[in-house]
């Protein structure tokens, strides 16, 4: 059984037992979060489709980490102007555990 959530403007397919990587959400480590933006679920052979959610459909997570990823450098540079300029930039994401899916 997986689903399709919506969280952080981006959608991500997730099944039970699964590590997925999220937009930082203000949770603690240890936490539950319910996803409620549920797109699709689909077992065996029953899907449902939402439009745009799903009704009642729901997926439980338990926060793992709260951390930053790894960085990635802006370098702006204009030709025989001596412009330079150097930036770095880290993401902050969430870490969950998908728990159940539920619908």
């Amino acid at each position: 059984m997986y689903a399709i959530i919506k969280t952080g403007g981006k959608q991500y397919k997730v099944s039970e037992g699964d590590l997925v990587r999220v937009e930082k959400l203000p949770y603690q480590v240890g936490e539950t979060v319910d996803f409620e933006e549920v797109l699709l679920v689909a077992g065996d052979e029953d899907v449902k489709v939402g439009a745009p959610i799903v009704e009642n459909a729901k997926v439980t997570a338990t926060v793992e980490d709260q951390a930053k990823d790894k960085k990635i450098v802006v370098f702006k540079y204009k030709p025989k102007k001596m412009y330079r300029k150097k930036q770095g930039h880290r993401q902050p994401y969430t870490l969950v555990k998908i728990d159940s899916i539920s619908c």
